[in-house]
């Protein structure tokens, strides 16, 4: 007969490895590149000295001329405080207590709130990937009456029925009086809106953002904040340290050259190697259109993981669900680490329990955690193509 003490072992031994090695290697097959690493981790921050440019001690002279002055390494010191990332389930009482008597009954029960549990964090880790760490899903386009439960939105990328989401104020950065936790029922694809499960008590303006419950300026330093031409990004000033700002190409028609081009920079300027395109679906079609109308076979290739993916001369070609339409990044995974208290862990409490009641309730939580951001060593080393439409 199953137990309490069942579901804790099953939690911690069972689905803590499948569970950590899918969030770790299944969002896509950029992330599994992705080193991760417990190294420059210092109480809750991330500090890492980074070196750019050249050693300066070289040079060349006289047979008994002056030797070259000694000039080492160029650092920066780059800081970043550990995002929490969280997951969790609940299961109730009576669920439990119906299945006890019943060993597949009770192994159906785990694996359906596990299986929602991987669903959502996938989901969540490949959205940030391409976020810039604010938590924005996406921009509010225009006023919203009060009382109103549908919300329009400028995009709905990001977005998909059961997130519980909060209005954001777009100056504030806090959330929206009486617009915070509200759940998305349903996803109006076409007319782009969202449908919540309760009417909002307020005034949406645009410019406003929705992020996920809690999450503003929480998540992960993606992609949107690497390629973001100003700001700041580890601590330091872009405008003052060039080599912060990846080159960004807008082209509207995708061509060969136009690739070729973004790749060979990145060699000229940083003697880097792209390992891997990133990009949009609507890019994805462009390039392959493009392959047919020059008469060009389409390659494909199969990555860690069980991927299987276009190339462009022997560099993978993933498309992406949550990159920004027209876009394809050109990137090298070697200068990205993931820096990390600790894989992924339940939280325990007492006695180092998993499972806890919820307080007035007949209901069991667990919560899955991990302490983590994300750096790119050399952003200058990457590239993006934007504004594609053909």
């Amino acid at each position: 007969m199953v137990s309490l003490t069942s579901a804790e072992k099953a939690l911690k031994t069972v689905y803590l490895g499948v569970v950590a090695n899918q969030l770790n290697t299944g969002v896509n097959p950029f992330m599994a590149k992705i080193e991760q690493t417990t190294s420059d981790v210092w109480g809750k921050q991330i500090v890492k000295m980074v070196p750019y440019g050249l050693n300066g001690g070289v040079g060349a002279g006289t047979e008994t001329g002056t030797l070259p002055m000694a000039a080492g390494n160029n650092y920066e010191r780059f800081t970043l405080d550990l995002k929490n990332l969280y997951g969790r389930i609940e299961i109730s009482d009576k669920a439990m207590r119906a299945s006890l008597s019943n060993e597949g009954a009770f192994v159906n029960l785990l694996n359906a709130e596990m299986e929602g549990l991987l669903k959502a964090s996938k989901f969540n880790l490949g959205r940030m990937l391409f976020g810039d760490g604010s938590g924005s899903l996406t921009t509010l386009p225009a006023a919203t009456p009060s009382s109103a439960t549908a919300i329009t939105v400028d995009d709905v990328r990001n977005l998909t029925e059961g997130m519980v989401v909060d209005v954001v104020g777009g100056t504030s950065k806090t959330v929206l009086s009486g617009m915070g936790g509200l759940r998305i029922l349903a996803v109006d694809r076409t007319n782009k809106s969202i449908t919540v499960d309760k009417a909002i008590s307020g005034t949406i303006t645009k410019g406003d953002i929705l992020t996920v419950q809690g999450s503003v300026n929480n998540e992960i330093t993606g992609l949107g904040a690497i390629f973001s031409a100003t700001g700041t990004l580890y601590g330091l000033d872009k405008s003052t340290h060039k080599w912060l700002v990846p080159k960004t190409y807008t082209k509207n028609t995708l061509s060969l050259e136009a690739i070729q081009e973004a790749i060979d920079d990145i060699d000229i300027t940083t003697g880097g190697k792209v390992d891997m395109i990133l990009c949009s679906y609507d890019a994805r079609r462009h390039y392959i259109d493009l392959c047919s109308t020059l008469r060009m076979n389409v390659d494909y290739m199969e990555l860690d993981g069980g991927y299987k993916t276009i190339t462009y001369s022997g560099i993978p070609v993933v498309a992406d669900r949550f990159a920004p339409a027209g876009t394809m990044y050109l990137l090298n995974s070697s200068d990205f680490k993931l820096h990390q208290l600790c894989d992924w862990r339940w939280i325990e409490g007492n006695e180092g329990k998993v499972l806890h009641q919820n307080a007035d309730t007949a209901t069991y939580n667990a919560t899955l955690v991990k302490y983590a951001d994300l750096i790119c060593d050399r952003p200058i080393g990457q590239a993006m193509i934007k504004g594609i439409t053909g």
